[in-house]
């Protein structure tokens, strides 16, 4: 898949409720997703298996009311970045924040090869 393609196949699974399976098809199996804090056990996930680790702790921790999904925002032929808004609801406390989050892909060899996300902290 071209960079393009993998962008905006992103996009629509964002948009679309298909996060689970594009992970699978369009990440590598060895990816590196990158938080900007220390959500606990660090800021880096390594591997498929453990960024779907990060997506079970994400939907058993918050309630989404919203998302947004601006872009993509292709940069060269190895990278785009995609901005999330997101209304969210802990499940633990019940607090709700409205947050925005850039992410920054890149693309090596036709997958994502790393994500990194940028928010308030």
């Amino acid at each position: 898949m071209t960079l393009s393609e993998i962008a905006n196949e992103l996009v629509a699974g964002c948009r679309e409720g298909r996060e689970r399976a594009n992970l699978d098809k369009l990440y590598a199996p060895d990816a590196v997703s990158v938080e900007a804090a220390d959500m606990g056990d660090g800021r880096e996930t390594h591997g498929v298996a453990g960024i779907h680790g990060k997506h079970d702790w994400w939907e058993g921790a918050f309630k989404v009311h919203e998302l947004t999904v601006e872009g993509p925002f292709n940069h060269g032929e190895e990278s785009f970045a995609v901005i999330f808004g997101m209304d969210t609801e802990n499940n633990e406390t019940g607090e709700r924040r409205k947050e925005r989050e850039v992410a920054v892909y890149h693309v090596k060899d036709g997958k994502i090869a790393r994500e990194e996300f940028f928010y308030a902290t």
